[in-house]
């Protein structure tokens, strides 16, 4: 697809459009220069690199909604890294919207990654707060 090209999935709410993010979430820093593009890659190295070692580190009866969720974060922020150093930006193409008059910014799988891996850990922070500590 070239860039902003349309492709409709489901109409009225749902397409594919090929988009470049330079930035973070949201467009976030998009128009900064280049600088960030070094600073979200470092970021999403480190911060994969720490998951790995604490998903290495963690007991083995822990709940499977904690490494999962950790999982689906690092996984989603190597996604974007190996996008920023292949091309120099975040391919994004999913496009969420109804008709024309709402738009969510686009996003990718590995942005959906990172989210439903945050919502897991969030989930859990919640059951885990609701059993007293001995």
């Amino acid at each position: 697809m070239e860039l902003f090209e349309r492709l409709p999935i489901l109409p009225p709410m749902l397409e594919i459009t090929r988009l470049h993010n330079r930035g973070a979430a949201f467009s976030f820093l998009d128009q900064a220069g280049g600088w960030q593009k070094y600073l979200f890659l470092a970021l999403a190295i480190v911060v994969s690199a720490a998951i790995t070692v604490w998903l290495y580190r963690m007991e083995s009866m822990v709940r499977w909604i904690v490494p999962s969720g950790l999982a689906l974060v690092a996984g989603g922020a190597l996604g974007n890294a190996i996008d920023r150093i292949h091309y120099g930006y975040v391919v994004d193409f999913i496009h969420v919207h109804w008709y024309d008059s709402w738009w969510f910014p686009a996003f990718n799988v590995a942005d959906s990654a990172i989210t439903v891996g945050a919502a897991f850990l969030i989930f859990d922070a919640i059951l885990d707060s609701r059993y007293p500590r001995n």
